[in-house]
Parts: structure tokens; C-alpha cells; sequence
């Protein structure tokens, strides 16, 4: 009997224009991205580190303190986040020479998804549609949610866009029945059977952000919801096969794909993403190759 191979678990420290070129071809059968959005901005999530004191306290009475449940006090201190640089001079040519480059790592019935939001998503969307074919394009998804500020002179902008490409539109992976079910908005005006089984999610997909407070928090910016992610890891691959991800991030991608039996390789430039994406995978056991692929 043949001995099962290990799975694939790769988490790679290296600009991926550099990275993906020396990947083995073929061996994805899922490609998700969530690139930088090309904000203009430098992307950091604050985090803050809290112990409780005794208010009558005059040691450390000049750090900053804040009341909490119970009557208790709290001294809060700042503590260093990961941040980048969330600017581009040309967007579209620097992000779609990038999914060209991974086209080869990918199986001939792999799917491509690549998150953005309204700011750019519109002209990726043809440049895509010129890479892969417009009969590539399959779905774009909208994830909604509700939550933060909301401003006063617009709508405020509560929804991101992922577009899925197929590289073949004939041949693809869609498990309906691996589709996490949702409850009907009027349960009352279906069969009890139909209300207790649930609804099949449209192309609108409701889902709140990463709670502040939550396990699943990892203090990287930009992290997505594993929930977002997982249903299209159990969607559109199997078990045992890889999912590519090679703007990794904060790892969810690592961990939407272990948790349903499937490899991963990330790929991130930013050596605070990988430090990241390494403690929440280690469990795992991946292998961390640090900086040999990146630019020097």
C-alpha cells in the first residue's frame, strides 16, 4: 500500500512577482488573493494592551486609563502593529502581471479569486477579462457587512468584490453540497423542512468584519473573516487538494485550507505578515522559508 503523502504547507517570505516564477507548475487547484487595495494610504491596525490597577494608584498615573465593567480601571498601553505602504502608481499593470505570473501554478480546472473593493475593482475587472477571457468570468461577489463609521456627504461604503475567474468555464470545481446554508428571512413562509435545512447563499454574501474582540483577531490590517474565505475553499477545491494565496496576509487563507483538509502556499513580501501567519498556522507544522526568493 502506498504511503499518503504529507500535505502541502509552504509559507514563503518574498515578493511574489519573484516568488511565483519558481513555484511547480500545476499544483493548485484554488487561487484566492486579497491584494493591497490601493488606498493611498498606510494600512496599520492599532492595538492596545490593558491590565487592570487600582484607581487610588499613583504609580503609573500618567499612562492613559480607562474605566471598565464592574467599576474597574484599566492602565492602557499602545502596542506596535504591522503596517504597509497602500500605494500604487500604476495598480492594474502591477497587480495583473502578478495573477499572469501565477496562471501557471494552477491546474486546468482551477478557479482565481481576487478580493478588492470599489476603488479599483472595475479595472481589474477588464484587465482580467482581457488576461483570462471574458467567458472566464463566472461570478462577482459581494460581501456586505455593517460595521464602523458612516459618513454624512455619501453612502457609506459598507461591501467588498470578489471576482471568480474559472480557467476553464467548462471544467470547474462547485460543491453545492459544501455550501454553509443560511436562515430564511421569513421562515414562516416556507415548509418547516425547507426553514430547518436553510437557503443556499445568493451572490450577496452577508458576513460581519473580524470582531475586535474575537479569537480569530490577529492585529494584521486588512485581516479578512475566515468564514468569508472557508466557504470557497469548501466550494470551489476538495480534500487534499492546494490553495494558493500569495498575498497572504495575516494567514486566513493558511487557515481556511487546513481546517478543511486542504494544502496551502502563502506568499507575502512583509516580514510581519509571515511572523503572523506563522503563530496562527503553526499547529499546522508549515514550513516558514524566509527571504531567499524576496527583492533585494
Amino acid at each position: 500500500m502506498s504511503k499518503a503523502r504529507a500535505p502541502v504547507r509552504r509559507i514563503i517570505e518574498g515578493d511574489c512577482a519573484v516568488v511565483l516564477p519558481t513555484l511547480p507548475a500545476a499544483f493548485a487547484r484554488l487561487v484566492y488573493v486579497d491584494p493591497p487595495f490601493n488606498t493611498r494610504k498606510v494600512q496599520r491596525r492599532d492595538r492596545i494592551r490593558a491590565r487592570s490597577v487600582d484607581p487610588r494608584s499613583v504609580e503609573g498615573a500618567a499612562t492613559r486609563r480607562r474605566g471598565g465593567f464592574a467599576g474597574r480601571t484599566y492602565e492602557v498601553e499602545r502596542v506596535a502593529s504591522a503596517s504597509y505602504a497602500d500605494d500604487f502608481d500604476d495598480y492594474v499593470s502591477w497587480l495583473v502581471g502578478r495573477v499572469a505570473l501565477c496562471l501557471r501554478c494552477t491546474t486546468p480546472d482551477a478557479s482565481i479569486f481576487v478580493h478588492l473593493d470599489a476603488r479599483e475593482v472595475h479595472y481589474v475587472k477588464v484587465a482580467l477579462d482581457t488576461l483570462l477571457g471574458r467567458d472566464a468570468f463566472i461570478n462577482e461577489i459581494i460581501w456586505a457587512y455593517d460595521f464602523g463609521g458612516r459618513s454624512r456627504r455619501r453612502w457609506p461604503a459598507k461591501h467588498d468584490t470578489i471576482l471568480w475567474y474559472a480557467r476553464d468555464p467548462e471544467r470547474y470545481v462547485f460543491d453545492h453540497d459544501a455550501i454553509d446554508r443560511i436562515p430564511y428571512m421569513a421562515p414562516g413562509l416556507v415548509t418547516p423542512e425547507k426553514a430547518a435545512r436553510g437557503k443556499t447563499p445568493t451572490d450577496v454574501w452577508w458576513h460581519t468584519i473580524v470582531p475586535t474582540s474575537g479569537r480569530e483577531k490577529t492585529g494584521y490590517p486588512t485581516q479578512k473573516p475566515l468564514g468569508v474565505v472557508e466557504r470557497i475553499v469548501k466550494v470551489h477545491s476538495e480534500p487534499g487538494d492546494v490553495v494558493l494565496d500569495f498575498f497572504a496576509g495575516s494567514g486566513t487563507t493558511g487557515d481556511a485550507a487546513a481546517k478543511n483538509g486542504r494544502g496551502f502556499v502563502l506568499v507575502d513580501e512583509s516580514p510581519e505578515a509571515v511572523d503572523v501567519a506563522a503563530r496562527r498556522l503553526a499547529a499546522h507544522a508549515p514550513s516558514v522559508e524566509r527571504g531567499s526568493t524576496s527583492r533585494g
